[in-house]
């Protein structure tokens, strides 16, 4: 009796307790939080190129519902598309010839796998190495008066400082009226010091004193707002020779880049502009701001083919997060 007792007596301990719900594997909370961000940049991407994608997706989509036979004429009026959204004529010629020679050879009839196929074409083209981040390192920002560069500085030295790398400013652009004004209003934003002299001061002599902080307070990056005067190129050349003496000299442990901010609202004004700046400057590689103010980021395109020039930031719109770095394949699915 004891035993059967104490059998019944388990039986309806065991019924008392709590059904434990059927548990399932949780995401780490960094994996989520890395998802979330990721969907979120994609999505301000997304709406920052809408105009683009209106003008290239649109009419792409437009052409293939058109045809029914794969032609000299589609790849035509293709090529005009590509043009019209300033990928240049010899970029876009160069993209649609490619096209041709893979929808060739994969025996292709469908339209719709050629629109495949050309973002496969788009990516490859824009797909090019960067060299890692080393430090300590000097960035020196570049581009003519009103492509946003001060603003460009600013958010590249809030994405740095939010990385947990310490960064210096420095207003080298002194020939131009309130440039260190707007920049020490960046500084203040990103909490971050600056470095500046009075208006019309020599602009080596910002660098050197930049680099003597950033030395004195071992920052990681120095970010260094250089004057936009292309319309000079001797005096232009003249200035960055003598700051990359005063680098070379105080500072030659430090990597050097060299950014060219590009508004791509001026479109192939602005592939000009990459073009005569990498003459002068030794570009490093591209920024492009207000991709949201444009249907025309085929620009982007153009000048990684032509140029051999990486893109490593695009701006699609005002907050400190649409300053995103560039991915090939985000940008390609963003437009189409």
């Amino acid at each position: 009796m004891a035993i059967f007792g104490f059998g019944k007596k388990k039986k309806e301990q065991e019924e008392a307790r709590p059904v434990q719900p059927e548990t399932k594997p949780v995401p780490p909370v960094e994996e989520e939080k890395a998802e979330a961000e990721k969907k979120g940049l994609f999505s301000r991407l997304w709406e920052g190129l809408s105009k683009t994608r209106s003008n290239v997706s649109g009419r792409v989509d437009e052409l293939i519902e058109a045809t029914e036979k794969i032609d000299d004429d589609f790849y035509e009026d293709l090529v005009d598309i590509l043009i019209m959204s300033d990928m240049g004529v010899r970029t876009s010629d160069k993209v649609i010839e490619e096209l041709k020679r893979r929808i060739q050879e994969q025996r292709i009839t469908d339209a719709r796998k050629a629109r495949e196929i050309l973002k496969q074409i788009l990516k490859e083209t824009m797909n090019m190495p960067r060299k890692p981040l080393k430090w300590p390192m000097i960035m020196l920002v570049v581009g003519v008066n009103g492509v946003g560069k001060t603003t460009t500085i600013g958010k590249l030295a809030m994405r740095f400082k939010d990385a947990r790398h310490s960064v210096v400013l420095a207003a080298a652009d002194t020939f131009r009226a309130a440039a260190a004004d707007q920049l020490e209003i960046w500084a203040n934003r990103a909490q971050v010091p600056l470095v500046r002299h009075a208006e019309g001061a020599d602009p080596a002599a910002v660098v050197f004193d930049g680099i003597q902080k950033a030395k004195s307070t071992e920052a990681d990056l120095l970010i260094v707002d250089t004057a936009g005067r292309l319309h000079n190129k001797k005096n232009l050349m003249e200035e960055l020779r003598k700051i990359s003496r005063i680098i070379e000299r105080e500072y030659a442990e430090a990597e050097v880049r060299t950014l060219l901010v590009i508004d791509a609202t001026t479109g192939q004004n602005g592939l000009q502009q990459a073009r005569e700046f990498s003459e002068v400057a030794g570009v490093s590689g591209i920024v492009l701001t207000k991709l949201d103010g444009t249907a025309k980021g085929g620009i982007a395109v153009a000048i990684m083919d032509e140029l051999k020039l990486p893109v490593l930031y695009v701006g699609v719109g005002e907050g400190i997060e649409d300053l995103q770095a560039f991915d090939a394949e985000a940008f390609v699915d963003a437009i189409f």
